[in-house]
């Protein structure tokens, strides 16, 4: 594993709800320690994926792809949590780009190597 890269690495030095401490990430952009993770710190990370606002179809997926994953300690099923969040899979992709966006800011740790290739 490399050495973690602050988020303030990643970002644009402008952001207007900068976290507490200085929030640490991996290599790839994942958030270290899960016990950080907050509103603010969801919106830097949002910021270093190039997401200018989080808005309420944001956080409703956001909410519960967070749920699911401390639920059931695995990665949830996107289409289960699309539906339930009221948006559709190009809504979704629309909102974060991609499902490896929406893990990065909801705060969830790397989910392994195998996990990141279906993260499309």
């Amino acid at each position: 594993m490399n050495a973690p890269i602050p988020v303030s690495a990643l970002a644009p030095a402008a952001r207007p709800c900068m976290p507490a401490q200085p929030v640490v990430v991996d290599s790839q952009g994942f958030l270290v320690d899960g016990r950080q993770w907050s509103a603010a710190v969801a919106a830097e990370l949002a910021a270093a994926e190039g997401i200018e606002t989080l808005g309420d179809r944001h956080w409703a997926v956001i909410h519960l792809v967070r749920q699911r994953y401390l639920d059931l300690g695995a990665l949830p099923v996107m289409r289960l949590i699309c539906r339930a969040a009221g948006v559709d899979r190009q809504q979704a992709h629309r909102l974060f780009g991609s499902c490896r966006s929406l893990w990065r800011v909801a705060g969830l740790p790397h989910p392994g190597d195998e996990a990141l290739a279906y993260m499309t």
